[in-house]
This record gives structure tokens, sequence and C-alpha cells, in this order.
């Protein structure tokens, strides 16, 4: 059974720094490509940084490029976000997910939310 455990997010002042961390079981980075995903109030969901061991490669949202970094542990199978310089429009409930092989794959495992409040 695929589970999805995300942690980390808080209230924080804009330009400080936060990190989310995503501890996963029932599957492997060989076959799964994870990802961290977010949502604000009225808007959709969105894909903020990926990785996948398939493709060989991370991909970043341009809204995040330079101030996020997703690292991860084939291992543990974990994934963490660390997020400086965060802005009040980074607010949202971040989740992280996988999904088969790549990151553009439709089909997606979400894990629970955590809720990232940057204040001005």
């Amino acid at each position: 059974e695929v589970q999805l455990q995300a942690s980390g997010g808080g209230l924080v002042q804009a330009g400080g720094s936060l990190k989310l961390s995503c501890a996963g079981s029932g599957f492997t980075f060989d076959d799964y490509a994870i990802g961290w995903f977010r949502q604000a109030p009225g808007k959709a969901r969105e894909q903020v940084s990926c990785f996948s061991k398939s493709a060989g490669s991370t991909r970043d949202a341009d809204s995040v490029k330079g101030r996020f970094r997703m690292s991860y542990d084939d291992a543990k199978i974990t994934t963490d976000l660390q997020m400086d310089s965060l802005q009040p429009e980074d607010t949202a409930v971040y989740y992280c997910a996988i999904m088969k092989y790549y990151c553009s794959a439709y089909h997606k495992y979400w894990g629970q939310g955590t809720q990232v409040t940057v204040s001005s």
C-alpha cells in the first residue's frame, strides 16, 4: 500500500524559510517520480517541484526557481522541499505525490497536505 506523509508546514514571515518533508512507503523511486504540489485558496493545484529517477532530473516551476530546492533519499524513500525567500504568494496547502515513472504521468497518489502561510 502506497503511503505518503507530509510535514513541516507552518507560519513564516516574508523572506523566511521552511522545510517540508515527505515520508513514503510502499513504492520505490525506481518506479515512481515524486513531486511537491500546492494549492492556494481559489486556485488550481500546481506542481512546484518534481523528481523523476527514470528521467534523471528534477524540474521546478518557474515561480520557485532559485528559491526552492527539492532533495530526496532513495534508501529512506523521503523527499524534502527547502523553501527560502518565501513570499505571501507562496501561501498554500502543500502536498507530496507520486506518479508512475515520470512527473507528467496523469494518475497520482496523494499524501495529506500541510499548510504553509507566509505573512507580509
